[in-house]
């Protein structure tokens, strides 16, 4: 990967984080990780990233309200929602504030590697 991809990756379960966080660096994304919805809008504030990565179902705020964040204030941020909750209307509600895609717990690390080759433009490794 020539550029290194800035990705933001928020999720309320620990072992989620570390282990989407630790395959994804080792294919050369950068990324900052976060269980607490707060903490990553704060960040979200202060350094722009290509890439949000967010659970839906969260307390205070959840990922729907984290999204809405992300996109009005970094409006070129991807976004991808990833959830254990997936429901054809919670699919079209990511979509409809700024998603290019929504993926369903528990998924398989080349899913959503192969999805962020795509939206980054850049090859899987």
């Amino acid at each position: 990967m020539d550029k290194k991809i800035k990705l933001l990756l928020l999720d309320d379960e620990p072992i989620v984080v570390e282990r989407v966080k630790s395959s994804l660096e080792m294919s050369g994304y950068y990324i900052d990780s976060f269980i607490s919805s707060k903490d990553a809008m704060d960040k979200l504030k202060e350094e722009k990233y290509d890439v949000l990565i967010t659970d839906l179902k969260m307390s205070n705020p959840d990922g729907m309200e984290v999204l809405k964040f992300a996109k009005q204030i970094q409006p070129d941020i991807k976004a991808i929602v990833i959830t254990g909750f997936a429901t054809n209307q919670t699919a079209q509600n990511a979509r409809e504030i700024g998603a290019v895609e929504f993926i369903a717990k528990p998924f398989k690390l080349s899913q959503l590697k192969k999805i962020l080759g795509v939206i980054a433009g850049v090859e899987d490794k």
